[in-house]
């Protein structure tokens, strides 16, 4: 098989999943019919409740920033020498990342989630896979295949560890490095939660990286819904057991279903899976037909990605497979 990462160019079309307009475009059909497997976000969301006139009427003070951190301090187990910054969305951090040293080169193994190598090379730095480099991005676990990185790989300067998915496998994380000097951690709110449209995130790291990445987000970046939802979740930890054990299960009965199609498991996250067909757009095209929409790359032919259902889907996958 020819190499899936030949030819990726960081400043490219930013691909993603999601684009569920354009697909309804292309197949037709009401969005609200659609069932949407092209991202990572999980299908049985964190319910949301209590929120208050404030949240949406007031500025966010302090406190609510406050008991914010103090939760996900508690969750994340986040050493003492760390700062935390709550901020709009894990990919408003990834932007102002390479602001915090001088231009130079930064090493991205791919294939990756590619907004690090875009955000890098929009503003000046030398985006490269290997050698030495003034700063190194690891997605850990990766997307898409679901690589897990060691401590021997946080060796530059500035490196940044984006742990968007790892709440699904919270014994691998590397939190534990947060207080180094030169890292910052990056945490997603919206995929294991399953609230994206919350725009929530975190940077974990030296306190002075962090002070610096607060200055450039500005007063106010999270807004006060997202600042009471995120407390609430993340001191919720029943929940948070109860869901990584659920979608283990799920996982592995999409990989059932799917590589009895013919697929081959490449790897992944109990959030998404990674299979290698024998044509990628061909089965996007397959599923578009029946108002699936999954998640094929530019650098590979043969990748596809897929969601997890939600409850009431896993008949209609099966039926368009």
């Amino acid at each position: 098989m020819a190499d899936p990462t030949k030819n990726l160019n960081p400043r490219a079309a930013r691909d993603h999943g999601g684009g569920l307009d354009c697909a309804v475009r292309s197949y037709g059909g009401n969005r609200a019919d659609w069932i949407d497997l092209s991202t990572g976000i999980n299908p049985h969301a964190f319910k949301v409740s209590g929120l208050q006139s404030a949240d949406w009427c007031d500025l966010p003070d302090h406190g609510a920033f406050g008991r914010l951190s103090d939760a996900a301090r508690r969750f994340w187990n986040v050493p003492d020498g760390a700062a935390i910054l709550p901020a709009p969305g894990a990919s408003a951090v990834i932007a102002r990342l390479p602001a915090l040293a001088a231009t130079g080169r930064v090493q991205i193994t791919t294939p990756t989630y590619n907004e690090h190598a875009a955000a890098f090379a929009a503003q000046g730095w030398r985006v490269q896979e290997t050698g030495p480099a003034e700063a190194r991005v690891i997605v850990h676990p990766n997307n898409p295949d679901g690589r897990l990185w060691g401590e021997a790989d946080v060796d530059a300067p500035l490196t940044v560890i984006d742990e968007s998915f790892c709440d699904v496998v919270p014994e691998a994380s590397l939190i534990h490095l947060a207080a180094r000097p030169g890292v910052i951690v990056l945490k997603s709110f919206g995929k294991f939660w399953g609230l994206a449209g919350l725009r929530l995130g975190f940077a974990i790291g030296e306190p002075d990286l962090i002070a610096r990445l607060n200055d450039l987000t500005g007063p106010w970046a999270v807004s006060g819904p997202a600042l009471r939802i995120g407390t609430q979740a993340l001191q919720d930890t029943d929940w948070a057991v109860a869901t990584r054990s659920r979608l283990a299960d799920e996982a592995a009965r999409l990989d059932q279903l799917v590589t009895a199609k013919g697929a081959r498991l490449v790897g992944g996250t109990s959030l998404f899976r990674l299979y290698e067909v024998d044509d990628a757009a061909a089965w996007q095209a397959r599923l578009g037909r029946a108002h699936i929409w999954s998640r094929i790359f530019p650098y590979s032919r043969t990748y596809l990605r897929l969601g997890i259902p939600p409850a009431d889907g896993w008949a209609r996958l099966e039926a368009a497979l």
